[in-house]
């Protein structure tokens, strides 16, 4: 099996890794998927990925039909339409990639477009925006981490991934377990990601204070016994996934507070929406999360003026 032709649904901060990457490899041809005036704008005005203009091509999803490999890197608000793009592109020997953060985005673009497609996927990358800038720190990104949902051994399709981002920079780590791995940077998200968005502090906070330290401790618990009740094992983590935390600047705002900070609303409910769902189905509390995804909704509701009283008024 050999991976010959590459799409891409969502060229954002993590998509941009990809775009740098396939781009090198003139054996692949890769294209990023847009419709309408996103489709103009990416053609004309290209993308601008750590201080370089890149021009990939650009395709409607009936133009990339049969794609080998479709990559989907878009918000989760987005995800529902990009399940559909990718069903539109998906063929009998087409693999997906889903690159989302939370636990179900496999499950969604899968029930769209054939869950025999999925691979299973997350993310660990150092990205953000500045402006009409994507920026992301090449040391500080541990990349992709794959694999079958349910077979630990390298499959065809696994060795086809990784013979395509050979050579690109792109870093490709294969994982055995991939569902405990996923739940591993849900819980990784969930601790690290919303505390600090609710304090509007840099990640050195769980360093420097014992009481964000505790919030990201209890956070981090009650994702493990929602897990456990489900007989989910999460894994410690180990390699290259250790090591990039150990990168991590102090000043560094993740993706939850980014959206704030922009006065965007959050992936909160990726996170802790899809949480408290799973805690209730299994009965298991969790208060401290609860807390959180309300403290977070408030903040968004700040942020659209909901509470820009007028004196008197």
């Amino acid at each position: 099996m050999k991976i010959e032709k590459v799409v891409l649904i969502g060229a954002g901060a993590v998509g941009a890794y990809f775009v740098e990457g396939l781009m090198k490899k003139e054996s692949v041809s890769f294209s990023v998927i847009a419709e309408g005036e996103r489709r103009e704008r990416l053609q004309k005005q290209g993308l601008k990925i750590n201080g370089r203009t890149l021009f990939p091509a650009v395709e409607t999803p009936q133009e990339a039909y049969g794609a080998d490999l479709i990559l989907i890197a878009v918000k989760y608000e987005a995800v529902h339409e990009a399940a559909r793009m990718a069903a539109e592109i998906t063929t009998e020997r087409t693999i997906i990639l889903s690159l989302l953060n939370g636990i179900d985005s496999e499950e969604i673009v899968g029930a769209a477009a054939g869950p025999e497609h999925m691979l299973y996927s997350i993310m660990r990358i150092q990205s953000w925006r500045d402006g009409g800038e994507i920026l992301f720190d090449p040391k500080g990104t541990a990349g992709l981490f794959f694999g079958e949902k349910d077979v630990h051994e390298k499959t065809e399709r696994v060795l086809a991934v990784e013979e395509l981002f050979d050579g690109t920079g792109v870093r490709c780590n294969f994982v055995q377990d991939m569902p405990g791995e996923i739940w591993n940077k849900f819980a990784s998200n969930i601790s690290r990601n919303l505390p600090q968005a609710m304090l509007g502090v840099g990640y050195g906070a769980y360093e420097d204070s014992a009481h964000v330290t505790y919030l990201r401790n209890v956070m981090d618990d009650e994702v493990h016994a929602v897990a456990q009740a489900k007989g989910i094992k999460i894994p410690p983590m180990a390699g290259n996934a250790a090591a990039a935390w150990q990168t991590v600047d102090k000043s560094a705002r993740f993706s939850t507070l980014q959206d704030l900070d922009a006065h965007r609303h959050t992936e909160v409910e990726m996170f802790l929406g899809v949480l408290i769902r799973i805690a209730a189905e299994v009965h298991v509390p969790v208060p401290c999360c609860t807390y959180a995804y309300h403290f977070i909704k408030a903040l968004e509701e700040k942020n659209d003026g909901r509470f820009d009283y007028v004196q008197g008024g």
